[in-house]
């Protein structure tokens, strides 16, 4: 077996990382085994042993693979939950999905044979610019937070930050330290600002060091951030910001009429980390 040539500028054990990558996503490790030892590795692909240990090291730092003392090294399991983020809704009555409420994170879970929990916590804080201009708000000016912080099998899962203007949230449950009946949603339509529509902002990007001491995910694993604006017919009603860890996570859009569809896809191959996917 040979490393694949790349540019001449690739050294040799990235060259390596990749094609170990390649034969992970090709099926031909499983989690239940470990990789082949070092030594092997460097008979296999003719190398010495420090770019055999420099590759293994890539795919640790994305989050590929994980040593155990002891034992070897293996493929790093985390089991990837579908979020359907678009689309029809799962609960009754629920016209979409333009604010999941936990009830419907709960559902897919169990859809998963998988447990969900939540740490909820509310917070006066001052807008950040993105969140301050997506509501229509001067930059610095007091919003309210309710944050999620969601475990899956007591695995960190996701951070969720809904952002409210000061203004819209006064006087109402959405000022309480606690989830709320009915979800943020009751509360909005109660008070006439019922959300029709949403835009919804993905970006990637690698996590700052709270986040990363949260998530306990690999040092090369990013983060998968969606932020969706709600709006009314009046205009912006919040700002939803959810951060996912990218090997745990695939989000699912649904685009136009999916009355024929019933359930949500099984991936049709090997999940690499995040996806956005269509049911």
């Amino acid at each position: 077996m040979t490393i694949p040539r790349g540019s001449a500028q690739s050294p040799k054990y990235q060259r390596l990382a990749a094609d170990l990558r390649r034969r992970i996503t090709a099926g031909e490790f499983t989690v239940d085994d470990p990789l082949p030892v070092e030594g092997v590795l460097e008979k296999q692909y003719g190398v010495a042993r420090n770019t055999v240990r420099l590759a293994v090291d890539v795919l640790v730092n994305e989050g590929r693979l994980v040593r155990l003392q002891g034992k070897g090294t293996y493929l790093r399991e985390h089991p990837v939950l579908d979020h359907r983020v678009s689309g029809p809704g799962l609960l009754p009555d629920q016209r979409d999905c333009l604010a999941a409420p936990t009830e419907v994170y709960t559902k897919e879970a169990g859809q998963a044979g998988r447990e969900l929990t939540a740490d909820f916590e509310m917070l006066v804080v001052r807008a950040r610019v993105d969140i301050a201009e997506r509501l229509g708000l001067r930059p610095g000016e007091a919003i309210v937070v309710r944050r999620q912080l969601r475990l899956m099998d007591r695995e960190p899962y996701s951070i969720e930050e809904s952002h409210y203007r000061a203004g819209l949230a006064a006087g109402t449950p959405l000022m309480e330290p606690d989830q709320v009946d009915g979800g943020d949603e009751a509360v909005l339509a109660a008070l006439g600002r019922t959300e029709i529509g949403a835009v919804d902002h993905l970006v990637s990007r690698m996590p700052g060091p709270e986040e990363a001491q949260w998530f306990q995910g690999g040092p090369g694993v990013p983060l998968l951030v969606q932020t969706r604006v709600t709006y009314d017919g009046r205009g912006p009603v919040r700002v939803i910001e959810t951060r996912y860890s990218a090997d745990r996570c695939r989000l699912l859009y649904g685009v136009g009429d999916l009355g024929a569809r019933t359930a949500l896809p099984a991936p049709a191959t090997p999940v690499d980390g995040a996806r956005v996917d269509a049911p």
